[in-house]
Parts: structure tokens; sequence; C-alpha cells
């Protein structure tokens, strides 16, 4: 048996709804790249087209969440689909659609429990 090895990072699986990635800044550009697999200058691209919010230091340098890596993974998924044929702006339509959808999910669980129906 051979051993085969990527010089690639290993890819990362999206967080679930039921376990939400932490929203605070913390990743540097580089990091995120790293944790990713995605070029620094795509990660950029991603934020012009308001797939993820970077802070920006008084260095200048950007810090990204959790919440950012798992966006740049999920719209990496739909826009690498050749059978989904989605490109950057659509991938960020279906994540702030995606995230619309499930904080209506939240929402209907809280009155859904404050009904005494769960």
């Amino acid at each position: 048996m051979s051993d085969h090895r990527s010089d690639r990072p290993p890819r990362l699986t999206p967080a679930s709804p039921a376990d939400p990635p932490s929203p605070e800044p913390r990743y540097a550009i580089a990091a995120v790249a790293a944790r990713t697999g995605v070029q620094i200058t795509t990660i950029r691209r991603y934020e012009e087209a308001g797939v993820v919010e970077s802070i920006t230091l008084s260095s200048g340098g950007r810090l990204y969440s959790e919440v950012d890596i798992d966006r740049i993974w999920r719209a990496r998924r739909l826009i690498e689909r050749d059978d989904l044929g989605v490109n950057l702006a659509g991938a960020a339509a279906i994540l702030h659609l995606r995230e619309q959808l499930i904080a209506l999910h939240r929402e209907y669980q809280q009155l859904r429990e404050r009904a005494g129906g769960a």
C-alpha cells in the first residue's frame, strides 16, 4: 500500500446549525487561507462579493471569524460543483438565504416552546 499524501490543507466540514461557528473575529487572512485551502486573493474576492465580512485592524490587517471560514467553505462547494452552475454572486445570495432560513427556524422553535407545543 502506498501512502497518498496531499499537499493541500485538509478540507473542513461546515458547521451544523445545531453547533454554530463562533462569530468572534480572530483569524488572520493567511490562517483562513491555510484552513480553507482558498488563496488569499480569492478570500478578498469573497469579501468584495459579500460572502465574508472581516474587521480591519488599525495596522491594516484583517481578522475573520469561524462564521467566515464556514461561509468560505460553503461558497467554495457551491461554486466548484459543475452541476449547479453557481457563480460567486449566486453563492453569496444562497448563503444569505440559508442564514435567514436558519434564523426563522430558530424563531419558530422558540415560539413553539413558548406555546407549550415543543
